[in-house]
Protein backbone atom coordinates (compact mmCIF):
# COMPACT_ATOMS: atom_id res chain seq x y z
CA UNK A 1 0.00 0.00 0.00
CA UNK A 2 1.40 3.49 -0.79
CA UNK A 3 2.39 5.87 2.11
CA UNK A 4 -0.46 9.21 2.03
CA UNK A 5 1.14 12.22 1.83
CA UNK A 6 0.52 14.49 5.11
CA UNK A 7 -1.27 17.48 4.80
CA UNK A 8 -0.02 20.93 5.16
CA UNK A 9 -0.33 22.54 8.93
CA UNK A 10 -2.58 25.57 7.19
CA UNK A 11 -4.64 23.60 5.28
CA UNK A 12 -5.38 21.28 7.86
CA UNK A 13 -6.04 24.27 10.23
CA UNK A 14 -8.83 24.96 7.73
CA UNK A 15 -10.51 21.93 6.97
CA UNK A 16 -10.42 21.81 10.90
CA UNK A 17 -12.41 25.03 11.57
CA UNK A 18 -15.05 24.23 8.29
CA UNK A 19 -15.48 21.17 10.19
CA UNK A 20 -16.54 22.66 13.93
CA UNK A 21 -18.37 25.68 11.94
CA UNK A 22 -22.39 25.29 12.24
CA UNK A 23 -23.89 25.10 8.79
CA UNK A 24 -26.05 27.96 7.58
CA UNK A 25 -29.78 27.21 7.02
CA UNK A 26 -31.36 26.29 4.47
CA UNK A 27 -32.94 29.47 2.35
CA UNK A 28 -36.67 28.18 2.19
CA UNK A 29 -38.31 26.93 -1.16
CA UNK A 30 -40.09 29.09 -3.33
CA UNK A 31 -43.56 28.65 -3.59
CA UNK A 32 -44.97 26.35 -6.38
CA UNK A 33 -46.90 28.41 -8.87
CA UNK A 34 -50.46 26.92 -9.12
CA UNK A 35 -51.48 24.12 -11.61
CA UNK A 36 -53.21 26.81 -13.66
CA UNK A 37 -50.51 29.08 -13.92
CA UNK A 38 -49.14 26.93 -17.03
CA UNK A 39 -52.01 27.50 -19.11
CA UNK A 40 -51.96 30.84 -21.31
CA UNK A 41 -53.65 33.43 -20.21
CA UNK A 42 -56.80 34.90 -21.55
CA UNK A 43 -57.81 37.28 -23.30
CA UNK A 44 -58.69 40.55 -21.58
CA UNK A 45 -62.42 41.38 -22.37
CA UNK A 46 -62.76 43.71 -25.31
CA UNK A 47 -64.10 47.16 -24.50
CA UNK A 48 -66.39 49.71 -26.75
CA UNK A 49 -67.22 47.20 -29.47
CA UNK A 50 -70.48 45.46 -30.53
CA UNK A 51 -70.71 41.56 -30.09
CA UNK A 52 -72.54 39.23 -32.53
CA UNK A 53 -74.64 35.94 -31.52
CA UNK A 54 -73.81 33.43 -34.66
CA UNK A 55 -75.07 30.03 -33.29
CA UNK A 56 -77.49 28.88 -36.06
CA UNK A 57 -74.65 28.78 -37.93
CA UNK A 58 -71.35 31.98 -39.38
CA UNK A 59 -72.37 34.96 -41.67
CA UNK A 60 -70.66 37.94 -42.41
CA UNK A 61 -69.50 39.75 -39.46
CA UNK A 62 -69.89 43.49 -39.96
CA UNK A 63 -66.18 45.83 -39.06
CA UNK A 64 -68.05 46.98 -35.62
CA UNK A 65 -68.68 43.55 -34.39
CA UNK A 66 -65.61 42.56 -31.99
CA UNK A 67 -67.21 39.91 -30.02
CA UNK A 68 -68.51 36.87 -31.71
CA UNK A 69 -70.45 33.64 -30.67
CA UNK A 70 -70.19 30.53 -32.42
CA UNK A 71 -70.76 26.99 -32.12
CA UNK A 72 -67.61 25.25 -31.08
CA UNK A 73 -68.01 23.21 -34.19
CA UNK A 74 -67.14 26.75 -36.58
CA UNK A 75 -64.60 28.22 -37.65
CA UNK A 76 -63.85 31.66 -35.31
CA UNK A 77 -63.40 34.79 -37.19
CA UNK A 78 -59.77 36.17 -37.25
CA UNK A 79 -59.18 39.73 -35.52
CA UNK A 80 -62.05 39.16 -32.88
CA UNK A 81 -62.57 38.33 -29.28
CA UNK A 82 -64.21 34.79 -30.14
CA UNK A 83 -66.57 33.16 -27.97
CA UNK A 84 -66.38 29.39 -27.87
CA UNK A 85 -70.60 28.15 -27.45
CA UNK A 86 -70.44 25.30 -25.71
CA UNK A 87 -73.98 23.31 -24.47
CA UNK A 88 -72.34 21.88 -21.04
CA UNK A 89 -75.24 21.13 -19.23
CA UNK A 90 -77.95 19.69 -21.46
CA UNK A 91 -77.27 17.69 -24.94
CA UNK A 92 -77.47 19.05 -28.45
CA UNK A 93 -80.39 18.11 -30.30
CA UNK A 94 -78.53 17.23 -33.18
CA UNK A 95 -75.95 15.02 -31.04
CA UNK A 96 -78.42 12.60 -29.50
CA UNK A 97 -77.04 9.73 -31.40
CA UNK A 98 -73.76 10.37 -29.78
CA UNK A 99 -75.45 10.35 -26.31
CA UNK A 100 -77.32 7.02 -26.92
CA UNK A 101 -73.55 5.27 -25.25
CA UNK A 102 -73.44 7.18 -22.88
CA UNK A 103 -77.25 7.23 -21.55
CA UNK A 104 -75.64 6.64 -17.86
CA UNK A 105 -74.75 10.03 -17.87
CA UNK A 106 -78.52 11.62 -19.11
CA UNK A 107 -80.68 12.23 -16.36
CA UNK A 108 -83.78 9.82 -15.99
CA UNK A 109 -86.73 9.84 -14.54
CA UNK A 110 -88.88 6.37 -14.64
CA UNK A 111 -86.32 5.05 -16.79
CA UNK A 112 -86.56 7.88 -19.50
CA UNK A 113 -84.69 10.96 -20.17
CA UNK A 114 -85.35 14.28 -18.74
CA UNK A 115 -86.00 16.51 -21.69
CA UNK A 116 -85.83 20.59 -21.91
CA UNK A 117 -89.28 20.47 -24.07
CA UNK A 118 -88.41 23.67 -25.34
CA UNK A 119 -85.62 22.74 -27.79
CA UNK A 120 -85.86 18.83 -27.50
CA UNK A 121 -82.57 18.55 -25.31
CA UNK A 122 -81.60 15.84 -22.72
CA UNK A 123 -80.48 17.06 -19.43
CA UNK A 124 -77.18 15.59 -17.97
CA UNK A 125 -76.84 14.01 -14.59
CA UNK A 126 -75.47 15.95 -12.51
CA UNK A 127 -76.16 14.44 -9.48
CA UNK A 128 -72.96 12.55 -8.05
CA UNK A 129 -69.35 13.64 -7.84
CA UNK A 130 -68.24 10.59 -9.90
CA UNK A 131 -70.73 11.57 -13.28
CA UNK A 132 -69.95 15.11 -12.81
CA UNK A 133 -66.35 14.31 -12.87
CA UNK A 134 -66.95 12.18 -15.79
CA UNK A 135 -68.84 14.36 -17.79
CA UNK A 136 -66.44 17.50 -16.89
CA UNK A 137 -63.83 15.17 -18.81
CA UNK A 138 -66.25 15.21 -22.03
CA UNK A 139 -66.74 19.00 -21.91
CA UNK A 140 -62.98 19.51 -21.06
CA UNK A 141 -62.13 17.82 -24.31
CA UNK A 142 -64.29 20.07 -26.08
CA UNK A 143 -63.04 22.88 -24.88
CA UNK A 144 -59.39 21.91 -25.96
CA UNK A 145 -60.68 21.70 -29.00
CA UNK A 146 -62.16 25.33 -28.85
CA UNK A 147 -58.62 26.92 -27.78
CA UNK A 148 -56.72 24.58 -30.70
CA UNK A 149 -59.65 25.91 -33.04
CA UNK A 150 -58.15 29.42 -31.65
CA UNK A 151 -60.90 30.67 -29.76
CA UNK A 152 -60.43 33.23 -26.79
CA UNK A 153 -63.03 32.27 -24.44
CA UNK A 154 -65.92 29.64 -24.10
CA UNK A 155 -69.91 30.00 -23.21
CA UNK A 156 -71.13 27.24 -21.19
CA UNK A 157 -75.02 26.93 -21.73
CA UNK A 158 -77.86 25.59 -19.80
CA UNK A 159 -76.50 26.67 -15.86
CA UNK A 160 -79.72 26.77 -15.41
CA UNK A 161 -80.96 23.18 -16.48
CA UNK A 162 -81.77 22.10 -12.76
CA UNK A 163 -84.47 24.58 -12.89
CA UNK A 164 -86.03 22.00 -15.54
CA UNK A 165 -85.06 19.03 -14.06
CA UNK A 166 -88.33 17.90 -11.89
CA UNK A 167 -86.43 18.47 -8.78
CA UNK A 168 -84.16 15.92 -9.78
CA UNK A 169 -81.17 18.49 -9.56
CA UNK A 170 -79.97 21.11 -7.27
CA UNK A 171 -78.60 24.13 -7.63
CA UNK A 172 -75.99 22.99 -5.54
CA UNK A 173 -74.91 20.33 -8.11
CA UNK A 174 -74.55 22.40 -11.16
CA UNK A 175 -72.72 24.69 -9.21
CA UNK A 176 -70.30 22.17 -8.23
CA UNK A 177 -69.84 20.95 -12.16
CA UNK A 178 -69.17 24.33 -13.04
CA UNK A 179 -66.39 24.59 -11.17
CA UNK A 180 -64.73 21.61 -12.61
CA UNK A 181 -65.68 23.42 -16.62
CA UNK A 182 -64.35 26.35 -15.08
CA UNK A 183 -60.99 24.58 -14.24
CA UNK A 184 -60.64 22.68 -17.48
CA UNK A 185 -61.66 26.22 -19.63
CA UNK A 186 -58.91 27.60 -17.40
CA UNK A 187 -56.36 25.18 -18.40
CA UNK A 188 -56.85 25.38 -22.02
CA UNK A 189 -56.19 28.77 -21.64
CA UNK A 190 -60.00 29.82 -22.08
CA UNK A 191 -61.84 32.60 -20.68
CA UNK A 192 -65.25 31.29 -19.38
CA UNK A 193 -68.11 32.81 -19.53
CA UNK A 194 -71.50 32.58 -17.37
CA UNK A 195 -74.96 32.15 -19.10
CA UNK A 196 -77.93 32.66 -17.20
CA UNK A 197 -78.66 32.55 -13.79
CA UNK A 198 -77.83 35.96 -12.45
CA UNK A 199 -77.82 35.16 -9.03
CA UNK A 200 -75.24 32.90 -9.00
CA UNK A 201 -72.32 35.83 -8.75
CA UNK A 202 -70.40 33.77 -11.19
CA UNK A 203 -67.05 35.94 -10.42
CA UNK A 204 -66.73 33.43 -7.02
CA UNK A 205 -66.50 30.35 -9.09
CA UNK A 206 -64.12 31.85 -11.39
CA UNK A 207 -66.58 32.86 -14.41
CA UNK A 208 -64.96 35.43 -16.29
CA UNK A 209 -67.70 37.00 -18.39
CA UNK A 210 -71.48 36.80 -18.79
CA UNK A 211 -73.88 36.33 -21.58
CA UNK A 212 -77.34 37.22 -20.52
CA UNK A 213 -79.68 36.41 -22.69
CA UNK A 214 -83.36 38.25 -22.63
CA UNK A 215 -81.94 40.38 -19.21
CA UNK A 216 -83.81 43.08 -20.55
CA UNK A 217 -87.08 40.94 -20.79
CA UNK A 218 -86.91 40.00 -17.36
CA UNK A 219 -85.20 42.48 -15.57
CA UNK A 220 -81.93 41.13 -14.87
CA UNK A 221 -79.52 43.25 -16.56
CA UNK A 222 -78.70 44.98 -13.31
CA UNK A 223 -77.84 41.97 -11.60
CA UNK A 224 -74.89 40.82 -14.54
CA UNK A 225 -73.70 44.46 -14.34
CA UNK A 226 -73.46 43.95 -10.24
CA UNK A 227 -71.55 41.17 -10.80
CA UNK A 228 -69.24 41.54 -14.08
CA UNK A 229 -69.46 45.07 -14.59
CA UNK A 230 -68.89 45.98 -18.69
CA UNK A 231 -67.79 42.04 -18.97
CA UNK A 232 -71.25 41.11 -20.36
CA UNK A 233 -73.01 40.59 -23.74
CA UNK A 234 -76.66 40.86 -23.83
CA UNK A 235 -78.93 39.08 -26.29
CA UNK A 236 -82.43 39.99 -26.93
CA UNK A 237 -85.08 38.08 -28.68
CA UNK A 238 -87.69 40.64 -28.80
CA UNK A 239 -87.55 44.29 -30.31
CA UNK A 240 -89.30 46.10 -27.17
CA UNK A 241 -86.79 44.00 -24.93
CA UNK A 242 -83.61 44.86 -27.12
CA UNK A 243 -84.69 48.86 -27.19
CA UNK A 244 -85.12 49.00 -23.57
CA UNK A 245 -81.45 46.88 -22.96
CA UNK A 246 -79.88 49.64 -25.04
CA UNK A 247 -81.35 52.13 -23.26
CA UNK A 248 -80.13 51.19 -19.78
CA UNK A 249 -77.01 49.11 -20.52
CA UNK A 250 -76.00 49.67 -24.42
CA UNK A 251 -73.46 52.53 -23.22
CA UNK A 252 -71.31 49.16 -21.40
CA UNK A 253 -72.46 46.44 -22.49
CA UNK A 254 -72.44 44.87 -26.54
CA UNK A 255 -76.32 44.16 -27.14
CA UNK A 256 -78.07 42.41 -30.07
CA UNK A 257 -81.08 41.60 -31.14
CA UNK A 258 -81.29 37.93 -33.03
CA UNK A 259 -84.37 35.73 -33.98
CA UNK A 260 -85.19 33.10 -31.18
CA UNK A 261 -83.53 30.11 -33.72
CA UNK A 262 -80.37 32.52 -34.54
CA UNK A 263 -80.60 31.50 -37.75
CA UNK A 264 -77.91 32.67 -39.96
CA UNK A 265 -80.38 35.28 -42.18
CA UNK A 266 -82.51 35.69 -39.50
CA UNK A 267 -83.22 38.96 -37.43
CA UNK A 268 -79.54 40.99 -36.38
CA UNK A 269 -79.19 44.34 -34.76
CA UNK A 270 -77.06 46.64 -32.84
CA UNK A 271 -77.59 49.56 -30.28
Amino acid sequence: MRARRALPAALLALLLAMMLTPAAPAAPAAPAAPASAASAAPEPWPADTDGDYQLGGPRPTPARVGVVVRDRRAAPVAGRYNICYVNAFQTQPDELRDWRSRMRLVLHRRGRPVADQAWGEWLLDLRTRDRRERLARIVGRWLDGCARAGFDAAELDNLDSFTRSGGLLRRRHAVAYARLLVRAAHRSGLAVGQKNLPGLRGTRLGFDFAVAEECGRYAECGRYAATYGRRVLAVEYRRRDFRRTCRTHGALWPVVLRDRAVSVRGTRRFC
